[in-house]
């Protein structure tokens, strides 16, 4: 048996082990958990209503952010919103449509609509984009955010439900 075991350990020991790849210096995750978990409590203070929503929208230079990505927002969202996908936050891209740091924003997602079709499919609840949303904004120096806490239905009129046609996937 020692013959048969022995030319297979031999040939193991002669595979090289295969090395991690290296960390790339240029993601952090351990920075977004800290970050994700600083933001946590504050994020909690600035959940709103869908009452409280309409007033702060109405409100001078508040913007409604749409992070959904442009067919989304294109087949339908919130009248007055305006769109920039979350994977093309960057320091220069929010700068260009959010403005100053401290300029009032509101945001919502797909799982703030009870429809759960498109183009508000309802996501698995620890990913909904809200959290993403607001954990990159104060990441990036915007804390003036407010997010929709509540569900609705995006054919009831009082949520101003602008339809830009179909959506394709």
């Amino acid at each position: 048996m020692l013959r048969c075991v022995l030319p297979l350990l031999l040939a193991c020991a002669a595979v090289p082990a295969t090395a991690a790849a290296p960390p790339n210096p240029q993601i952090d995750y351990a920075g977004y958990r800290q970050l994700a978990n600083e933001v946590e409590g504050y994020r909690q203070t600035r959940l709103i209503s869908w009452d409280d929503f309409v007033t702060a929208a109405a409100e001078p230079d508040v913007l409604i952010l749409d992070a959904r990505t442009a067919r989304q927002f294109a087949a339908g969202h919130i009248e007055g919103a305006v769109n920039l996908p979350l994977p093309e936050f960057s320091e220069e891209s929010l700068a260009a449509v959010i403005g100053r740091t401290d300029r009032p924003i509101l945001i919502y997602c797909n799982n703030n609509f009870r429809n759960d079709v498109q183009p508000v499919v309802l996501k698995s609840m620890p990913l909904a984009l809200n959290l993403s949303t607001f954990v990159h904004l104060v990441g990036y120096g915007y804390r003036n955010v407010r997010e929709l806490s509540d569900v609705m239905d995006f054919n009831d009129p009082q949520v101003r439900w602008v339809t830009g046609g179909g959506y394709t996937p």
